[in-house]
């Protein structure tokens, strides 16, 4: 039975494996192995606890998906991120930022579970319209937000993903996507 609750500090580590296992498996073939190979649960975990994403008081909220106690998925969510930038907030409308399921857990309700949440906590702060980033090769993801009711908007990004050893960064696209929130 899936429980969703709300990030708490201690749960850095677990959102962290589910966020880089959501890499590992649904980035394969168009994100460089060598950036897959080399993400860090412990790292990863790390940034959490110092950005404070289970913090009350933070912009942007966590919540979980839980199974018999352990994460099996998570997702994040506030207002949008002017030019991807967590320091540029636009009050106006809100953002599912991020929505990770671990891989033995897609297809059964996980992830249309997180987004419910998430579109809950965004109407819950007054917005009516809310967006999300998709890589344009995650074919996967494109069609859950389609079944989703969102839908492109147009507006397209280049996420710059960092290779080891100082070679130049490569540039996957990305889509926007947007959708109504029911009041």
């Amino acid at each position: 039975m899936l429980t969703i609750r709300r990030e708490e500090p201690d749960d850095a580590e677990a959102v962290a494996q589910v966020h880089v296992h959501g890499w590992q498996a649904g980035y394969a073939g168009f994100m460089p192995d060598e950036v897959l190979g080399r993400l860090n649960v412990v790292a990863w975990a790390q940034r959490r606890r110092d950005v404070g994403t289970a913090d009350p008081e933070h912009p942007f909220t966590t919540v979980l998906g839980e199974v018999d106690g352990l994460v099996v998925g998570f997702t994040t969510f506030g207002p949008y991120r002017r030019n991807q930038d967590r320091d540029d907030l636009d009050p106006t409308v809100g953002e599912v930022v991020a929505l990770y399921v671990e891989p033995a857990h897609w297809g059964d309700g996980t992830a249309a579970a997180l987004l419910d949440a998430a579109r809950s906590g965004l109407t819950e702060r007054g917005w009516a319209g809310y967006r999300a980033w998709v890589l344009a090769d995650n074919r996967r993801a494109r069609r859950f937000c389609e079944r989703a009711g969102l839908s492109p908007d147009g507006e397209r990004s280049t996420y710059q993903v960092p290779l080891a050893g100082g070679g130049p960064p490569v540039g996957l696209v990305e889509l926007r996507y947007a959708g109504r929130l029911d009041h």
